[in-house]
This record gives structure tokens, sequence and C-alpha cells, in this order.
């Protein structure tokens, strides 16, 4: 357990945005040369293994929900310094998390052609798309495990285990990835089910070397069986502070689903450029993601410690470092989007599709790094309703005049683009205001809303 009560504030963030960053750039890695290798099989596979990575942002939005609960509830106890509390909810993070996995892999493969039926452009696509979620799926449920070990590790101030454990992982699946793909070794290429085949491997090695970690005499926090049976008010504490994070990106995926559903009559090009595009963001966030995940164990001991100055200083260096990382990023974007997405492909249509929005949607990248820090501290407060509604009005000000634009004729791709990066800024207006008023309520612990949070 590391006390991040005490110290300077930047260092605190700059080393466990460091560790976390580390497992994000082979994270990043595992993306990109996925990608890679699933390009070499066509245009339809690109485009299925996209139409069937939406369901990433299904399973982030449940897994942010445990781990945002996870982080808060164990760091308040840590900055307590009530050992026996944060023990107690780190063991009921991990039957919340074993039963929401057990029921996200019956519903997902009892639905999963369904869903890819629905939401490619053409048949090919979307047998590559039911072929790859038969094993992704999994690999996903797993998930849950996973985040909700590594979030408790984070509450306690204690980033080195995810991280080596996360790192190690990414190889394994890096490096095995090809040879399930093309059969190198074995002669039968498994084509994108290899992928997925790999990314289940992988994280099942994961979760039993993380809870190694668990089991050490000096470990802050062990597993304790006797501690397993569920406690339905500490579910619906952690539900409750994770619920609105989580369905912020459960948003997130409703508006890539409703993006694919838009480019469908543009055709696997259009699906495969956009899905090439989103790869690459999700890569360049990267760096305020993990800052975002150093941002909440930090913010939160020291609200559960009822040190207001601080939190405040957290939000503050966290947003200096916020905005230098995204503007590097930004202006790579700018320009030269089309050298970025053509290292993932050679056909001319998807390199089209997906130089534009990138291009475009640069323009929104540092906003959108403010919103990472501002939703950190949502978390770290435990209260992360603002971050839904400022989301919701987001997806609100993208969705409708999309949808109904979209009926019109002439319609182009690029609205989407533009209509997503002007919500970005009345997203990160909205959060600012909200951030600004939880600090004047909660920050001002003799009040009575202080008290009770």
């Amino acid at each position: 357990m590391q006390d991040l009560t005490t110290g300077p504030i930047s260092k605190h963030l700059l080393r466990t945005t460091g560790f976390m960053l580390v497992m994000m750039v082979f994270q990043t890695l595992y993306f990109l040369v996925d990608l890679y290798w699933v390009g070499r099989l066509g245009t339809a596979a690109v485009a299925g293994v996209g139409v069937a990575g939406n369901l990433t942002f299904v399973v982030l939005a449940l897994t942010q929900m445990l781990g945002v609960g996870t982080t808060t509830v164990v760091s308040h106890a840590v900055g307590r310094k009530d050992h026996a509390q944060a023990t107690l909810l780190f063991n009921q993070s991990q039957v919340l998390a074993m039963v929401t996995g057990v029921v996200f892999l019956v519903v997902g493969l009892a639905l999963r052609s369904r869903y890819s039926a629905a939401m490619s452009a053409d048949a090919a696509t979307a047998r590559l798309s039911n072929e790859y979620l038969l094993w992704f799926i999994p690999a996903m449920a797993l998930q849950f495990a996973l985040v909700a070990m590594g979030a408790a590790l984070r509450a306690s101030g204690n980033f080195k285990p995810g991280t080596v454990v996360s790192t190690v992982t990414v190889v394994i699946n890096m490096v095995l990835a090809p040879f399930l793909i093309f059969g190198w070794g074995t002669g039968r290429p498994l084509g994108v089910a290899g992928a997925a085949i790999s990314s289940l491997v992988a994280i099942a090695i994961g979760i039993v070397w993380l809870a190694t970690y668990f089991l050490r005499k000096d470990a802050y926090l062990h597993f304790n069986v006797a501690l397993w049976k569920p406690r339905f008010a500490d579910w619906r504490r952690m539900i409750a502070i994770g619920l609105p994070a989580g369905f912020e990106f459960g948003m997130l995926a409703v508006y890539i689903a409703l993006v694919y559903a838009l480019t469908r009559p543009f055709g696997a090009s259009a699906q495969a450029g956009f899905g090439i595009g989103q790869r690459i963001i999700q890569a360049g966030f990267m760096p305020v993601v993990a800052l975002g995940f150093a941002v909440a164990p930090v913010a939160g001991q020291n609200f559960g410690a009822r040190l207001a100055d601080r939190v405040k200083a957290t939000f503050k260096d966290a947003s200096y470092m916020a905005v230098g990382m995204m503007v590097l990023f930004a202006i790579l974007s700018h320009v030269a989007p089309a050298a970025l997405v053509g290292i993932f492909t050679s056909d001319p249509a998807v390199i089209a599709v997906g130089e534009e929005y990138l291009r475009i949607i640069s323009w929104n990248y540092v906003a959108s790094g403010l919103i990472f820090v501002a939703s950190s501290m949502f978390q770290a407060m435990g209260n992360t309703f603002p971050s839904v509604i400022a989301s919701g009005a987001r997806i609100a000000i993208i969705a409708v005049p999309a949808i109904v634009l979209s009926r019109l004729p002439g319609f182009q791709l690029h609205t989407i683009w533009y209509l997503s990066m002007g919500a970005v800024f009345v997203q990160l207006l909205l959060s600012m205001y909200f951030l600004s008023r939880e600090f004047g309520r909660r920050l001002n612990f003799s009040s009575p809303q202080a008290k009770a949070a």
C-alpha cells in the first residue's frame, strides 16, 4: 500500500501515470499489431473485427462500472486508514466481478450471430464478425475479474503488479496472434478467430498471475472466502458510484453502433476506415487514459482523508499534463492522418475515410483530454452522475441530427464527424461547470453534503 495523502501531488501523478502508461503503451502496440495482422486478411476482415470490436465498449461500460466503484470505495477506506473495510470491499468486488462476467458470457454468446448480422454491411463481414466473437466474448468475460483486481490495487496505491502482469500478457498476445491467424508452424491458419483466441489465452494467464499477488503474506489486500457472502448493500454502493461512469461508456457504445449503422450504405470500406480511425484514436488516447487511472486513486485517497486542497491540486496538475499530451497527438493526426491509416491498409477507399475522420476529430483531442481528467475527479469524489449528464448531452447532439440528416439526399460521412467534434466542446463546458459545483459542495467538509459523501 502507498499513502498518496502526503508528498508532492505532481510526483504521485507522474509516478502512477508512468506505471499505467507502460501498460498502456504495450496495449497500444497490441491494438496496432493486431490490426496490422488482421489487415493482411482483407477489407472484410478489418470491417468484421471492427463491428465485433464495438462490443468492447459494452464491456468497457460494465467493467468501468465495476472498476470505478471498486477504486472509489477502496481508496476512501485506504485514505481513512481503515484496513478491515478496504479488505471487505475488495473481496465483495471480486464476487460482483464473477457474477457480471458470467452473465455477460451467457448473453453475449446467445446474441452474437444476430448482432453481427444487424451491424455488418454485407454477408462476408457478418460471417467474420461472428467467427471472431465466438472466441472474443469469453476473453471479454474474463476481463471483469482482471479489472476488479487491478482497480483494488490502484486504490491502495500499488500500481506495479497490474502494470507488470498486463504488460507481459499483452506481449504474449502480440506474439501468439500471427501464429494462430496465419498458422505459422502449425499449417492450420485460423484467420480472425486466431486473433480472438490469442486474446483469450493471454487474459487467462493474466488473471491467474495477478491473483497470486493477493495470496502473498505481505499483501495489503487478501482474498478471504469468508468475506465472499454477497453483501448487497456494498454492491449497491459500488454500483451506485460506478453505474453512471459505466452508463457513460454505454452511451459511447451506442454512438459507435449508430455510426456503424449509418455507414452501412457506404459499404465495408467506410466501416473499415472508421474502425481503423477508432483504433488509432484509442492508441493515441492511451497516455491520457493512463493519467485518468492515476487521478482517481490519488484524488480519492485525499478525499477520504478530507484534504480539500490536495484534491484540487490533483485536478490542476492533471489538467496541465492532459493538455500537453493531447496537443502532440492532435498535431500528428491533423498533419499526417493518411500515413497513420496507411500503416494498416492499402485500400484507397479505406484510407480516404480514415484520413478525413482523423483530420476532423483531431480538433477536439484537447477537450477530450480535459473531460477524461474531470471524469476521474468525479469518480474520486464518489459522484459520477455529472459525467453522465455531460456525456448524454454529447450523444444527443450527435445522434438526433445524424439520424435526421442521414435520411436526406446528399448525406456524407463527414457530417457525423463534424457533429462529433462540436458535441465534445459542449460536453467539456458542462463537465467544467459540474466539477466546479462539486468542489463547492463536497470539499467543504463541514457542510452536510460533504459529511454525507
